[in-house]
C-alpha cells in the first residue's frame, strides 16, 4: 500500500511537471513564436517575395535571388538585407513573409510584402551620395510612407567585394545608418534651441544680436565661420546659423530646458519602424551659463540624434505639431495573389510642439531656403529647410545636413541628407536633397 501510494505521488508529480511544461511552452509559443519562425523561417520555410510600391521586385523568397537591376540591389540593400544584416526586412519580416500564424503556422502559405519604397527614388539617392558615406531619407509626413531610405556605403548581395573587411571605404557597411546609428546634429539642432526660445522667452521679438564672429563666455570661445551682421533678430539669426546668438540663447534657456525639448522632439526616444528600432540620442545638460551649454545650443558638444528621429521631427513641423512614425509596409498578400492576408500597418504618431510654435519655425525654415541655401536649386517647391556643419574633431572634415520638408498638400514630403565629413551643410546635402525632391515631385 505504501508503494502504490509512494507511485501515485510520483506520478502526480510527473503529471504536473509536464502540464506546467506544457503551460510554459503555450505561453513561450504565443509570445515568441514570431520570433521562432523568424529566426529559422529562411532555412525551413517557403518565405514570400518583396516589392516596392511600384511592384518592382526586391527579393524572391522562393529562389532567394534579388531584384534584376545591380542598382536596385545596391541602393536597396540595407533595407531587404543579406544574411549580415540583423535589422533588415528579410530579417524583421521573416515570420510575415513565411506567412506564419499562432492557429495555423506556416501551413497556410507563404505571403508577399509590398513596401512604401521607390526604388528607383533609392537608385537616384545613392547615385547622388557618390560613393560617400551618409544617408538619403524622403517620407509623406502624413501618411508616413517611407519612399526612399538609403544607407552608404552598400554593396551588390549577388557580388560581394572580397575586400569588404579591409578596405576603409566599407566601414560600417553592415549597419543601416538611418536607423541604427547616431550623429552629431550641428546646426540644424538650432531648430531645437528656437522652439525652445519661441515657447520660453516672451520678449523674444525684442532679440537682437550683433555677430563679431566669436563670442567669448569665460575664457572659451565659441566661433561662427564669419561676422553675420549687426542687429539680427531671430529669424536672421537662424538663417544665417549664427553659433553666437544661439549660443547666447542656449546660456538664457538653460540645459535643463533645452533638454526638455530635444525630448519633446522624440530626438532622445528609440521609434519603431517596422519592428525595426531606432537608436537613441542623446544630450547632456551641461551647467548654466557655461561655454559648453552653449555648445551644446547650437547642436555640438555631447548632442546625438538618429536620422530616422530627426526625418520625423520634420515631418512634426511641417506637420503643424504631429509627428508621424515612418512605416515601410504598404500591403501584404498572399503570395502570388492580390488577396489581403493581414490588415494594412496602421499610422502610428506622437506629438511634438504646439501648432503656433511650428508655425512659425516653418516660416522661419522656408526663409532659410529664401534668403540663404537657394530656392532656385528647387523649382517651384516650397521647400522648407535647415543645415548643419557638424564637427566631428580629430581633424576631420565635419559631416554635412540638410533637412526639411516641402510645404505643400500636393507634395508633403520630409527630407534628410547626412554626408558624413561631406563638408557644407547645404552646399553638399542640399544639392543632393534637391535631385531628389525633384525626382520625387516629378509627374
Amino acid at each position: 500500500m505504501k508503494r502504490l501510494r509512494r507511485r501515485t505521488i510520483i506520478a502526480l508529480v510527473l503529471a504536473g511537471a509536464l502540464a506546467a511544461g506544457v503551460l510554459f511552452f503555450c505561453f513561450q509559443l504565443i509570445g515568441k513564436g514570431n520570433d521562432w519562425v523568424g529566426f529559422f523561417g529562411t532555412r525551413y520555410y517557403d518565405s514570400g517575395a518583396i516589392y516596392d510600391r511600384n511592384g518592382v521586385l526586391l527579393y524572391d523568397g522562393q529562389t532567394k535571388s534579388y531584384a534584376e537591376n545591380q542598382a536596385t540591389r545596391v541602393s536597396t540593400l540595407h533595407l531587404v538585407g543579406d544574411q549580415n544584416f540583423g535589422t533588415s526586412l528579410r530579417s524583421v519580416l521573416a515570420s510575415r513573409l513565411t506567412g506564419y500564424n499562432l492557429v495555423t503556422g506556416t501551413s497556410l502559405g507563404s505571403h508577399d510584402v509590398t513596401l512604401t519604397i521607390d526604388a528607383a527614388l533609392n537608385e537616384t539617392a545613392y547615385a547622388a551620395l557618390n560613393g560617400r558615406k551618409g544617408v538619403v531619407a524622403v517620407y509623406d509626413y502624413t501618411t508616413g510612407d517611407l519612399l526612399c531610405e538609403v544607407s552608404s556605403p552598400s554593396y551588390d548581395p549577388n557580388n560581394p567585394p572580397s575586400d569588404i573587411n579591409e578596405n576603409p571605404a566599407y566601414e560600417g557597411v553592415y549597419l543601416n545608418r538611418f536607423f541604427s546609428s547616431t550623429y552629431p546634429p550641428g546646426s540644424v539642432f538650432k531648430l531645437v534651441t528656437t522652439a525652445a526660445a519661441i515657447e520660453q522667452k516672451k520678449d523674444l521679438d525684442q532679440f537682437r544680436y550683433t555677430c563679431t564672429g566669436s563670442l567669448e563666455v569665460d575664457g572659451d570661445v565659441i566661433t561662427c565661420p564669419y561676422a553675420h551682421g549687426e542687429n539680427m533678430d531671430i529669424k536672421q539669426c537662424l538663417a544665417t546659423s549664427c553659433n553666437g546668438a544661439y549660443a547666447t540663447l542656449a546660456m538664457e534657456l538653460g540645459g535643463k530646458t533645452l533638454g526638455e525639448y530635444m525630448e519633446q522632439a522624440g530626438l532622445l526616444d528609440s521609434l519603431a519602424v517596422c519592428d525595426i528600432h531606432t537608436a537613441k540620442g542623446s544630450f547632456v545638460a551641461q551647467e548654466d551659463g557655461s561655454a559648453f551649454l552653449g555648445w551644446s545650443g547650437v547642436g555640438q558638444d555631447k548632442d546625438l540624434v538618429n536620422p530616422c528621429n530627426m526625418l520625423a521631427f520634420m515631418g512634426g513641423i511641417a506637420n503643424d505639431g504631429v509627428a508621424v512614425v515612418p512605416k515601410l509596409v504598404e500591403r501584404e498578400t498572399i503570395t502570388g495573389t492580390s488577396i489581403p492576408a493581414a490588415f494594412p500597418d496602421g499610422k502610428d504618431t506622437y506629438s511634438i510642439y504646439g501648432e503656433e510654435t511650428c508655425r512659425q519655425l516653418k516660416e522661419m525654415m522656408r526663409n532659410n531656403v529664401a534668403s540663404q541655401y537657394g530656392q532656385a536649386q528647387f523649382g517651384d517647391l516650397a521647400v522648407c529647410a535647415k543645415s548643419g556643419t557638424a564637427e566631428v574633431g580629430g581633424g576631420q572634415e565635419p559631416h554635412a545636413w540638410f533637412a526639411g520638408f516641402i510645404d505643400d498638400p500636393e507634395h508633403p514630403l520630409a527630407f534628410l541628407v547626412l554626408v558624413e565629413n561631406g563638408g557644407g551643410g547645404a552646399r553638399v546635402a542640399g544639392s543632393i536633397a534637391a535631385q531628389v525632391l525633384a525626382q520625387a515631385t516629378a509627374e
